[in-house]
């Protein structure tokens, strides 16, 4: 598999400075500060970026070895990279981790993390498919069905020779194939959208990470009836100023009986999961091409009053902001602000 098409690729950036490297990779990654660690002699650099929706290819090419440590500002989009070797390596640290790609293993890894890169080897040839960490909160959150934000602790290597890191590995490939070139899935956005969430899934039920445990509780941890309760008034009442001593009287119970179900059958609290319903619906108002309410109108509307807390509750959950999301859908600047 490592060595895929990587080495019919066409390089439209090439440079022999670390700094225009760094602007170049700004196009997937969103403006960034790095700074290189020591000093790389015959500095030359090669990339290909392919861009869609819902994913992006890097394709890098690097005549030496280096590293360098990256601080990423408000205006960087947040990704999880699956990094492919075709030629040497490229590795990552975060705290006192370490991880590498190299023959024979994929390399994970959230761009937020890491405090440093490095580019192993001589002409090295490596693939980087990027995913909007977006994608991967939304997975979380279908998945365990609670609200989720900081580190997720995925384990960041992936070896080729087992099953999970071959079905990984091969799924990324084919999306790698389908972008590369203006390939097919430039052509079909549901296709390569269907692609990408099924490597999500791949990614959050196959490697482990510090929510993996719930997987196995999950087919077996069937809520009681006063959490049900709880979670249908909530819903049917998600746009109302309702407290959690409300829910608890339409559940029937306590509210130390509520919040104790719910850390045991949600792993999470009653006033949590109220806050995720309620960004899911704003997310939903964000994606509507149709609603041309204000940004400040919506918020409004689903309870939340403090802009630039819900601002930042929005971005630690979905991994983009708010404005963001609307950019997409409706192209203009017009109607972003509060």
């Amino acid at each position: 598999m490592m060595e895929n098409s990587a080495g019919d690729a066409v390089f439209r950036y090439r440079g022999s400075t670390f700094d225009s490297m760094i602007e170049s990779l700004g196009a997937v990654f969103g403006a960034f500060d790095a700074d290189l660690v020591g000093r790389a002699e015959n500095f030359h650099w090669a990339l290909d970026l392919a861009g869609c929706e819902s994913a992006a290819l890097i394709t890098g090419s690097h005549q030496t070895g280096f590293e360098f440590r990256a601080q990423w500002s408000s205006d960087a989009t947040e990704r999880l990279s699956i990094v492919v070797p075709r030629r040497g390596g490229m590795g990552v640290t975060y705290g006192s981790r370490m991880a590498e790609a190299r023959e024979g293993k994929l390399l994970l890894y959230r761009n937020f993390e890491l405090d440093s890169l490095s580019i192993q080897g001589q002409s090295n040839l490596i693939d980087e498919l990027v995913l909007n960490w977006s994608l991967i909160q939304r997975t979380i959150g279908e998945t365990f069905d609670l609200p989720f934000n900081g580190s997720l602790d995925l384990l960041p290597e992936v070896g080729l020779s087992t099953p999970v890191g071959r079905t990984i590995g091969n799924l990324t490939e084919a999306i790698i194939d389908g972008i590369r070139h203006n390939g097919p899935l430039h052509q079909s956005p549901i296709a390569l959208a269907h692609m990408t969430q099924a490597l999500a899934d791949l990614v959050i039920r196959m490697v482990p990470h510090r929510l993996s445990h719930l997987l196995d509780k999950k087919p077996h941890m069937i809520a009681p009836g006063h959490i049900r309760r709880g979670i249908e008034f909530m819903r049917a009442n998600v746009n109302q100023p309702i407290t959690m001593p409300m829910v608890a009287d339409a559940a029937g119970v306590s509210t130390r009986a509520l919040e104790a179900g719910f850390r045991a059958f949600k792993n999470t609290t009653p006033a949590a999961y109220l806050q995720m319903l309620r960004l899911q619906a704003v997310r939903e108002d964000l994606l509507d091409p149709g609603n041309r309410m204000l940004m400040k109108e919506i918020c409004l509307k689903w309870g939340f009053f403090q802009f630039g807390r819900f601002a930042a509750v929005y971005r630690a959950h979905y991994g983009e902001n708010p404005s963001e999301t609307r950019k997409r859908v409706c192209g203009s600047h017009s109607r972003n602000s509060f």
